[in-house]
């Protein structure tokens, strides 16, 4: 039977503190865009909602689902700016690793096929950051539909509206963290099956933030082709929402 190693890449480092911060950073300039959209949909509800005329709700609905396709070639520059530098933030850390396993290695992860997960995740970002208005659209849409059939009070329904922004903000925020880390594990899982890994040990952030299905994950190895379904939700380290773990990929002896 060969021997593994495990590689955490710039994570199992003196520099770990630094990677950690590269990629906080890359979380945090990411959801300040995101915030964007989140604030002009606070304008856009403030702008045209009147508490006196409840007609006036229909009227933010139509504008928040006709500023979505507005954004979408912002959403692909932002997006694709949050990506690119992911991928780049992992192509670093894997030619330092590739460093100790020799060239002819060095060369597989070099050439591994990241193009189709950079349109993946680009795509994806897109979608997300268009959905912000279109699901404050559907928020501003089902308030005034439960207010007409359960008859809570128009002034409740009003403060609710009024909180759209405010709601999109958390959102952005959500997104941010999310995706950040998603697409950091989509690198670092293409780049180790290039070279021969079948699996990944799971790691946490080891705070007490950390979930309690995903600290009984701690530790285990998990075959890329068999992602773990936690809470009702399948996928690997760092791809559920709001997840900071991430994978440290087994690799065989070459």
């Amino acid at each position: 039977m060969s021997r593994r190693h495990r590689f955490a890449l710039d994570r199992a480092n003196p520099s770990a503190k630094s990677a950690f911060l590269r990629a906080r950073k890359a979380e945090v300039q990411y959801a300040r865009q995101l915030r964007k959209v989140a604030r002009h949909i606070g304008d856009l509800v403030m702008g045209l909602f009147d508490a006196a005329a409840p007609a006036s709700a229909g009227i933010v609905e139509r504008a928040l689902r006709r500023y979505a396709p507005t954004i979408e070639a912002w959403a692909g520059s932002v997006g694709g700016r949050m990506v690119a530098d992911v991928a780049a933030r992992d192509r670093k850390a894997w030619m330092a690793v590739s460093r100790e396993m020799g060239a002819a290695i060095h060369r597989e992860i070099e050439n591994a096929p990241t193009g189709a997960i950079l349109r993946e995740r680009l795509k994806e970002q897109v979608s997300l950051i268009t959905s912000l208005p279109t699901e404050a659209a559907d928020r501003v849409h089902q308030l005034t539909v439960e207010g007409l059939s359960n008859g809570t009070r128009a002034s409740e329904i009003a403060a609710e509206i009024m909180r759209s922004g405010e709601v999109s903000a958390a959102r952005a925020n959500l997104i941010a963290r999310t995706e950040v880390s998603r697409t950091a594990t989509a690198f670092t899982e293409v780049r180790a099956q290039s070279i021969g890994s079948d699996g990944y040990i799971w790691r946490t952030a080891d705070d007490t933030d950390v979930r309690d299905s995903h600290r009984g994950m701690a530790g285990k190895f998990v075959p890329w082709k068999s992602p773990p379904t936690l809470d009702g939700m399948t996928g690997h380290a760092g791809q559920f929402p709001n997840c900071r773990c991430y994978p440290e990929p087994v690799i065989p002896d070459v």
